[in-house]
């Protein structure tokens, strides 16, 4: 069976499962943590199937196994004891009749599908007999390295914030959030990129950029920066801090 077919089928299995896990506990909001699982699922899957171990291979499955593992257990840390996120919850009220099978396709069905178009620069690099690495290629790790901190750092520095009582109501403007208002955004965007560059230096195809692409005009039009601005919009000090403060890219605050 086709390479891509197998992966996409695991894909969907693996999805499908998680949708089962979600009626039991009841909370659609699952599907955040079982995304970052799925990509290291996939890379390790892509790369036992192609049969090729060059080490470039294992670099870039190791990449996509420290950022999926740290993202799933972050979000799982910090939904655990919590009600369902509000984005979930807000559609299990619109949905009604249809919950089931909207959850299914609009949430876990369509996460699949993302999923796998974004890891489709590890998938052609696994199912490539990669021989030489250009010099070129450590580029795309070191970016890799930056993004990892800003997105590790920012969502260290988010949980502290709000576990402190004491900033009921205020918003995060120090660290790496004096600099950026979403810089865990920019540091998964950034890993993305850089894994990209890995891929497209070894494999020298040009279709790898589906990938970054995509995660990028996700987080920054659709389902990531869009959705919190508009969520932070109601606080008070929230005006005053996005004047000043970079949207995405980090850069020094307006004096």
């Amino acid at each position: 069976m086709n390479y891509y077919l197998v992966l996409f089928l695991i894909v969907m299995g693996y999805m499908t499962a998680w949708f089962a896990v979600s009626l039991i506990v009841k909370r659609n909001d699952i599907a955040d943590v079982a995304w970052g699982i799925g990509f290291v699922l996939l890379a390790w899957t892509s790369y036992f199937l192609s049969k090729n171990t060059h080490w470039s291979h294992i670099l870039v499955n190791s990449l996509v196994t420290i950022w999926g593992l740290r993202l799933s257990y972050h979000i799982f840390n910090r939904n655990r004891k919590k009600p369902e996120d509000y984005r979930y919850a807000e559609w299990r009220k619109q949905w009604g009749r249809l919950f089931y099978i909207k959850s299914f396709l609009q949430v876990f069905v369509l996460q699949g599908i993302l999923l796998f178009l974004i890891s489709i620069p590890v998938t052609i690099l696994n199912k490539s007999g990669a021989q030489n690495v250009p010099t070129f290629a450590f580029v795309g790790a070191a970016i890799w390295t930056i993004g990892f901190i800003f997105e590790s750092v920012g969502d260290d520095q988010l949980s502290k914030f709000i576990k402190n009582p004491d900033n009921g109501g205020k918003v995060l403007n120090t660290g790496l959030w004096k600099y950026s208002r979403h810089p865990n955004y920019f540091g998964e965007v950034t890993q993305w990129w850089g894994i990209w560059i890995i891929s497209v230096c070894i494999t020298n195809n040009w279709f790898t950029i589906v990938g970054p692409s995509l995660i990028t005009f996700l987080i920054l039009k659709v389902s990531g920066i869009p959705l919190l601005e508009e969520k932070m919009a109601t606080q008070p000090e929230y005006g005053e801090y996005a004047s000043k403060t970079s949207m995405f890219i980090p850069w020094f605050p307006k004096s």
